[in-house]
């Protein structure tokens, strides 16, 4: 069984980085000729490293680790694309050099990894045949001292002896062995960190999938563009593939997408239509590291309304930054803030990035984004406040995210709830069946409501019901589009739900109304009179009746209403209404002429009928809706499935 995953170096310049990877793979990741000329790391490298599982791990004789290396810069100068590689690994490879110990790029590279969430790293200790390797493993062990990486196990190394290299990787598989391979969430986005043109291929762009896999022929989104494409060939260290993992060194074929500056280029992220579009504006917290101290410039505080680069996945973009309720952050201090991007992110609740101060010299703060569908308008609103607060108390728990977008949303259609998260399906399904036990949500068809919310809805549509009862007892019920408008419905998933609610507890849904069980339309007594006036009208000439026009006032339009709702009268058109039994005789008379004599025009019928142009046309049209005839040209012919007797009824 072969588990994926990528580790990245990470350390000071010239403590050996790329030499160690050479050294534990074969593959020198640093490919660009001033690469070579100035012996530094410039742009991210690549290689690959197969390593079986330990011996003591369970099933190890079934384990291959699959790991993809990315070596990074660890230059000052470059940290941008350190920031690159390192967005989205499973284990960090951090190099010291026992001659120079802890330095300057070693503690900056120790916050980024910190910032970005990474929890695991293997402490290589370079250069060990140079000594003092007692003294700097004490050093760095109390560099390390309250961070996540306290107990990471320090290997001394030397590529010019080979000493320890060996012990390296097996300090690593045994690390890789207790480590999860990156979930499958179903919403695969890949960072681009290269993309470039090959002869006879086209476009090629390489990165680290994460959340979900991508596969061979799929049609794909190159987002902040939103550029549609599709997949043409796979390949992951050399090897074709049918389709790719999280966890997984990518690069795909996208021929029908140029590259920059009118196409793809670094920073852009492939993925799918379903996850939606990129935003330029993400409500996150922040958090500035305790370990800042004058008078390094990075400990300055962070200014609301500061401007600053956010280092997200493989992009860098810049930002405006809103803090919500403080002035400033100090070192050691979190705050929640708003970042107003100079161009969109595609961002998923729970994304960790950099903040970098406006001259790129210093690595400044991190965070973590708590809502994607950031609002200017809004930010500071009581209901935004509160929400973000609340997402902020507990980053990582979806039962929390949930019921804190319903408790300021009121409801969310549970298809698209949490798309843009790191939070799976499954999780949110759970999640959704928790807090509906619990008595904090509802579910209804695909509606997730906050139970107070919903019960609010349900009680104001129950009064705007017996309202209408009261005031209007003639009518059915209430037409869904006045409960929309009173309600402010937006959602026809929600209305549904409502209305199946509804009908469940004592109401009945008639068409587009719904009125309680119990009721029976009836007109109010002063009404009666017009409802007589206009039966005894279409009475007169049923068949050629005076127009609709003529029941004028209001009392007249009420009892034309129920009189039309009972089945009393049919409504043709706006001009034109005929008593029930008139209608009937006419339809049978139209049905009977067409079954004995085949098609006729609507000159014929009239005259078999004996009414009138104005009439009969608006008539045949009423025909054609309800399924008794069709139009074939100037005439009028039963419908194939449509006998005289089955038009009858």
């Amino acid at each position: 069984m072969e588990k994926h995953f990528i580790l990245a170096t990470a350390g000071h310049v010239d403590h050996g980085k790329s030499a160690l990877v050479k050294a534990l793979t074969g593959t020198d990741p640093d490919r660009l000729p001033e690469e070579k000329a100035r012996q530094i790391t410039i742009e991210l490298g690549f290689a690959h490293l197969q390593l079986s599982a330990p011996p003591s791990t369970i099933n190890s004789q079934l384990s291959t680790f699959c790991i993809g290396i990315v070596d990074v810069p660890g230059h000052e100068d470059f940290v941008r694309n350190m920031i690159a590689g390192v967005g989205s690994i499973d284990l960090a490879l951090f190099v010291v050099a026992a001659d120079d110990g802890w330095m300057p790029q070693t503690e900056e590279h120790l916050q980024i990894l910190t910032y970005l969430g990474v929890r695991r790293a293997v402490i290589a200790l370079t250069k060990s045949d140079l000594g003092k390797i007692d003294n700097v493993s004490a050093q760095i062990r109390n560099q390390l001292r309250d961070t996540a990486f306290a107990h990471s196990p320090i290997i001394p190394t030397s590529v010019r002896t080979s000493e320890g290299i060996e012990n390296l990787k097996s300090a690593l598989a045994v690390e890789f062995s207790t480590v999860q391979p990156q979930r499958d969430i179903g919403k695969p986005r890949l960072f681009i960190d290269r993309a470039f043109t090959l002869h006879g291929i086209g476009t090629v762009v390489t990165g680290t999938l994460s959340n979900g896999p991508l596969r061979r022929g799929q049609n794909v989104i190159v987002q902040p563009q939103n550029l549609e494409a599709r997949i043409r060939s796979i390949q992951s260290h050399g090897s074709e593939l049918e389709s790719a993992q999280p966890g997984m060194r990518t690069a795909i074929s996208l021929p029908d997408v140029p590259i920059r500056p009118s196409g793809i280029e670094r920073g852009n992220t492939v993925t799918t239509a379903e996850l939606g579009a990129a935003a330029n504006t993400v409500d996150v917290v922040l958090e500035k590291s305790a370990r800042l101290s004058r008078p390094d410039p990075a400990a300055r505080p962070l200014k609301s309304g500061s401007s600053a680069h956010i280092h997200f996945g493989t992009d860098r973009v810049g930002a405006k930054i809103s803090l919500l309720d403080q002035d400033v952050i100090e070192p050691g201090q979190c705050a929640i803030a708003q970042l107003r991007l100079e161009s969109p992110l595609l961002a998923f609740v729970g994304d960790r990035f950099v903040v970098r101060d406006s001259s790129e010299q210093n690595t400044i703060a991190g965070g973590v984004v708590l809502d994607v569908d950031g609002n200017r308008e809004n930010f500071r609103s009581t209901a935004q406040s509160q929400f973000l607060k609340t997402r902020a108390s507990a980053i990582d728990d979806v039962d929390l995210r949930i019921s804190s977008q319903l408790t300021r949303d009121g409801f969310a259609e549970t298809t698209g709830l949490l798309i843009k998260s790191n939070s799976s399906a499954d999780q949110i399904a759970n999640a959704l069946t928790r807090l509906e036990r619990d008595g904090q949500i509802v579910l209804r068809g695909e509606i997730a409501a906050a139970a107070p919310h919903w019960r609010d809805l349900i009680a104001r549509t129950t009064a705007l019901i017996d309202v209408l009862h009261k005031k209007h007892p003639e009518q059915r019920g209430l037409d869904f589009t006045k409960l929309r408008a009173e309600l402010n419905i937006g959602s026809d998933a929600l209305l549904a739900a409502i209305i199946l609610e509804l009908t469940g507890n004592g109401f009945v849904r008639a068409e587009n109304k719904i009125a309680r069980s119990s009721h029976r339309p009836s007109l109010p007594r002063e009404i009666l009179p017009a409802a007589e006036k206009i039966r005894t009208a279409l009475a007169e000439k049923p068949f050629d009746p005076p127009s609709r026009k003529d029941f004028s006032g209001d009392r007249h339009l009420q009892a034309l209403r129920f009189l039309i709702e009972q089945g009393k009268i049919v409504e043709l058109n706006s001009e034109i209404v005929l008593l029930r039994d008139a209608a009937e005789q006419m339809r049978t008379a139209v049905a009977e002429f067409l079954s004995k004599h085949g098609p006729a025009t609507a000159s014929q019928l009239r005259q078999k009928i004996g009414t009138s142009r104005r009439v009969i046309i608006p008539f045949l049209e009423y025909l054609d809706r309800v399924g008794v005839t069709q139009r074939i040209g100037d005439s009028r012919q039963l419908r194939e499935t449509k006998s005289a007797a089955v038009a009858r009824r």
